[in-house]
C-alpha cells in the first residue's frame, strides 16, 4: 500500500514539475518579446543593420545567433541563463529590423506588420491548444523537423547569392509550416515531460515564433506591399 502511495505521489510531483516548466516557459517567452521589440526599434531608428545585406549580413547573423545559442546552452542551469537568453532576443530583434524597415517602406507597411503579428499569434494559440489535446507521442517528429529546418537553412543561404523572389516565397511558405510544427512539438515535449529546462524550452519556441513571424512578414511584403 505504501508503495502505491509513493507511486501516486511521484506522478503528482511529475505533473506539478511539468506545469511549472510550462508556466515558466510561457512567462519567459512573453518577457523575451520586450528586448526583441527594443532591438528592432533600435535597428530601425539608427539604421545600424541597413548595410547588413548579402554575405555580410548572413555571416553576422549566423555568428551572433550560434554564439548566443552556445552561451545559452552553457548557462541554462545558472542564474546567467535568463539574461543571456534576453540578450539573444535583443540581437534577434536587431537583425529583424532590416526586414521591418523594408516593409515599413511600403505604403501599407504598418498594416502588414500587424497582420504578420496577428497571424503569428494565431499560429501560436492554435499549436498551444493542439499540444494540450493531442494524446499521441510526437517525439518522432523531431528528426524530420530538424532535417526540414536544415534544408531551409541551406536554401536560404543559396538564395542570398541567387536573390530570387520566387525562391524567397517558397522558403518562407515552407518555414511557416515547419516552424509552426516545431511550436507544437516543443510544447508537447514540455507537457509530456521530455523537456525540463524552461530556458532551453523558451529558446526553441522563441526561434520558431520568430521564424513564423519573419516568414509571414516576408510573404506579405512580397505579395501585399503597396508602393507609393
Amino acid at each position: 500500500m505504501s508503495q502505491t502511495f509513493q507511486t501516486i505521489d511521484h506522478i503528482g510531483t511529475s505533473v506539478a514539475e511539468r506545469n511549472r516548466v510550462l508556466r515558466n516557459t510561457y512567462w519567459l517567452l512573453a518577457l523575451s518579446m520586450v528586448p526583441t521589440v527594443l532591438g528592432a526599434w533600435l535597428g530601425i531608428a539608427t539604421g545600424i543593420t541597413a548595410s547588413l545585406g548579402g554575405i555580410v549580413g548572413l555571416l553576422v547573423f549566423l555568428g551572433g545567433a550560434f554564439g548566443f545559442m552556445f552561451a545559452i546552452e552553457k548557462t541554462k542551469n545558472s542564474a546567467a541563463g535568463v539574461p543571456v537568453l534576453l540578450g539573444f532576443t535583443f540581437f534577434m530583434g536587431l537583425m529583424l529590423s532590416r526586414l521591418l524597415a523594408m516593409v515599413l517602406g511600403f505604403k501599407n507597411g504598418s498594416e502588414l506588420i500587424m497582420t504578420a503579428f496577428a497571424g503569428t499569434a494565431g499560429v501560436f494559440v492554435l499549436m498551444a491548444s493542439l499540444s494540450t489535446v493531442i494524446k499521441r507521442d510526437l517525439s518522432g517528429m523531431g528528426k524530420w523537423l530538424t532535417v526540414g529546418a536544415l534544408v531551409l537553412m541551406v536554401g536560404a543561404i543559396i538564395n542570398v547569392f541567387v536573390g530570387s523572389s520566387t525562391g524567397m516565397a517558397v522558403i518562407s511558405m515552407m518555414a511557416v509550416g515547419i516552424f509552426s510544427a516545431f511550436i507544437l512539438y516543443d510544447l508537447k515535449r514540455i507537457i509530456d515531460g521530455g523537456e525540463t529546462n524552461y530556458i532551453t524550452a523558451t529558446l526553441g519556441i522563441y526561434l520558431s515564433v520568430f521564424n513564423v513571424f519573419q516568414s509571414l512578414l516576408s510573404l506579405l511584403g512580397l505579395f501585399g506591399g503597396e508602393r507609393d
